[in-house]
């Protein structure tokens, strides 16, 4: 489900009006998520790190109202639920683009996740089903790759104003684990505040 919102109450329109339409209007931040506990608990429960924490970035970002603004033929719509449209890698080194509905209960998610995994893994191609829907984030993990900053390819042409979230490699240092976190999004919707915001609630998930 979805609505709009009431742009004329809304204190950000100025804010909106301003950045809607810029050539780049997405922006983004690297930061560095601890992730001792979050690698601990995924192997008690017997599930891979990248759903678990894929499950993680979905609680948070369903949390907070402003990352589940869309723009819309220059509206702006809220989404009751966002999912996930993850990069899936297959075993040729290629990888197809995943849907992965937001569930709130770990184990519906792991098993929704893990048959879209697996569906995805056994397809050719980048696009393995049709992407009617906005109320997505962009998700990828490169986990090869202990990261300090990353850029997105993009068309400008193209309208898009989901949240783009990558993780990179986890290093161990001392016994604690840690990984990278790029987050971009666009600043018509979210400013600094929301960011940080997302950030941190996503590390107290991850460490709760």
């Amino acid at each position: 489900m979805k609505k709009k919102l009431d742009l004329q109450s809304w204190n950000r329109k100025e804010h909106f009006e301003f950045f809607k339409d810029f050539d780049e209007p997405f922006y983004g931040a690297t930061v560095t998520i601890d992730c001792t506990h979050a690698y601990k608990k995924a192997k008690e429960l017997d599930c891979s790190f990248f759903i678990y924490s894929l499950h993680k970035t979905l609680l948070a970002i369903n949390a907070i109202p402003e990352f589940r603004y869309r723009i819309e033929n220059n509206e702006v719509i809220i989404h009751d639920n966002i999912d996930a449209s993850a990069t899936i890698g297959r075993p040729d080194g290629t990888f197809g683009f995943s849907l992965i509905p937001f569930s709130e209960d770990l184990t519906t998610f792991k098993i929704q996740a893990q048959k879209e995994m697996t569906r995805v893994a056994s397809t050719t191609g980048l696009f393995t089903r049709s992407f009617d829907m906005d109320n997505l984030i962009h998700f990828s993990a490169i986990p090869w790759l202990n990261f300090t900053s990353l850029s997105h390819a993009r068309s400008y042409s193209l309208p898009d104003s989901c949240p783009k979230i990558s993780f990179g490699k986890i290093t161990t240092e001392n016994n604690n684990k840690t990984m990278p976190m790029s987050v971009h999004v666009h600043h018509a919707l979210i400013d600094g505040l929301q960011l940080s915001q997302f950030i941190d609630l996503f590390q107290y998930l991850m460490n709760n």
